[in-house]
Formats: structure tokens, C-alpha cells, sequence
């Protein structure tokens, strides 16, 4: 079985055999990586790169075409992490939230908008990096990091506390959260994601014309639907990490 970043769980954990699909690798010493996870992703990233350099390339005090969405955009991001950090803490995290939600987005539209399956590999196929179970996992996992950073920077030991609150009886459930907050993200992006491809391929094959259509429309609203959830979800755990640090530097 594959674990996140694309290495082979063979390479790090020899527990079992098992692997789900083909895929296409890059041996890079004992290692193997995901190349098809890499290179739709380098796609998504190269595609963030040039929108910015678009928008910012010629400034102006009446924004417009490239600019202005991009400022709408991040007027956007900031406006989320201010509704689920809090005013006074949610500066520094804007970029951290801003990032997942820009790069889910792009990569989710990407896989509906581009037939990445037309591009032909050895051993395996092109799909969006989102409809692979290593890029969700891996972005839950730095939200889980992200969280924890927050909480122990701001309260440092203190943190821990949490775990017993408001009962020491509560501290295997408060344990537990932790684990299932990674999670429920990765697998709630990753099912969506490649559920919405399943669903336009098989159509596709059986009415090729006009009735995958509005369920592609439709795919585009759910892809941006997920980007927003995931960035909501993961602005809301490190608002909950710095949640109480305000009143105990009051009292």
C-alpha cells in the first residue's frame, strides 16, 4: 500500500505487498515516487505561478482583468480565515490557509476541465493530483501540523491541557479527534473527488454526447465546494488551537 508522498510503503514499512493500481515511478535511490502525482501537480503549481506573476506584474490603483481577480481572491481567503481564526490572529495564517484553498481549487477544476486521461504514460494515467489518496492525505497531515504549531506556539505546554478538558475522563476521545480530524479530510476530498470522475467517465462511455455535461457543470460547483470546505475546516482547527490564548494573556 502507498503512503503519503508517494513512497512505497515496501521502501519504509515492509508490512504488506499490497498496492492499489499501477502507477507510474521515479526511482530515486531506494525510493520510488508517484511521478504521475508529480507532474499533474507541478501542472497546478505552475499554473498558480503564472496567475500571479499576470496579476502582479503591472500594478495599478484601479485593479483590473488579472489583478483584480486575484485581489477579489485573496480578499476572499482573508475574509475565511478571519471568520473561523479570529480578527486579531489570523494575519499570519492567511497565506497557510490561502495556499490549500488555491491549490485544491485548481487541482479539483483541473481534473474536470482537462482530459488528463488523453495523455498517455507507461503503467499508469494522468488524473487530477486530488483524485490521488497520497496528495489529500499529505495536505491533511500539514493542517494537522499547522494546528499544532499554532496551539503550542501560542500556549506552549499549556496546550496539552485540551486533551483533559473539561474532564481528564474525556482525554482518550480528545486523543482520538486528533487522529480522526486528518482523517476525515483527506478521505472526504479524495472520495468526492474521485467519485465526481468515476461518474463523468462512465457516462461518458455510455451516452458520449450531451448527458455528462451537466454532470460535469456540476462537478466544477462540488470541486469548489470541496477546495472551501477543506480550507474552512482546516482555518477552523487552528482557530481552535488558539482558542483561550486571548483571555489567559488578559487575566
Amino acid at each position: 500500500m502507498d503512503i503519503l508522498t508517494g513512497f512505497t510503503a515496501t521502501q519504509v514499512f515492509p508490512l504488506a505487498e499490497l498496492e492499489v493500481g499501477k502507477h507510474f515511478y521515479w526511482q530515486i535511490g531506494n525510493f520510488n515516487l508517484h511521478g504521475q502525482v508529480f507532474l499533474t501537480s507541478w501542472f497546478v503549481i505552475l499554473v498558480l505561478v503564472i496567475a500571479s506573476l499576470l496579476a502582479t506584474r503591472n500594478l495599478q490603483q484601479v485593479p483590473g482583468g488579472m489583478q483584480n481577480f486575484m485581489e477579489y481572491a485573496l480578499e476572499f481567503i482573508r475574509n475565511l480565515a478571519k471568520d473561523q481564526i479570529g480578527e486579531k490572529e489570523y494575519r499570519p495564517w492567511v497565506p497557510f490557509v490561502g495556499t490549500l484553498f488555491l491549490f485544491i481549487f485548481v487541482a479539483n477544476w483541473s481534473g474536470a476541465l482537462i482530459p488528463w486521461k488523453v495523455l498517455r504514460i507507461p503503467a499508469s494515467e494522468l488524473a487530477a493530483p486530488t483524485n490521488d489518496i497520497n496528495t489529500t492525505v499529505a495536505l491533511a497531515l500539514l493542517t494537522s501540523l499547522a494546528y499544532f504549531y499554532a496551539g503550542f506556539r501560542k500556549r506552549g505546554l499549556g496546550y496539552l491541557a485540551k486533551y483533559i478538558e473539561p474532564t481528564p475522563i474525556l482525554l482518550p476521545i480528545n486523543i482520538l479527534e486528533d487522529f480522526t480530524k486528518p482523517l476525515s479530510l483527506s478521505f472526504r476530498l479524495f472520495g468526492n473527488i474521485l467519485a465526481d470522475e468515476l461518474v463523468v467517465a462512465v457516462l461518458v462511455l455510455l451516452v458520449p454526447l450531451f448527458v455528462p455535461l451537466p454532470v460535469m457543470a456540476l462537478g466544477l460547483f462540488t470541486s469548489a465546494i470541496q477546495a472551501l470546505i477543506f480550507a474552512t475546516l482546516a482555518a477552523a482547527y487552528i482557530g481552535e488551537a488558539l482558542e483561550g490564548h486571548g483571555e489567559e494573556e488578559h487575566e
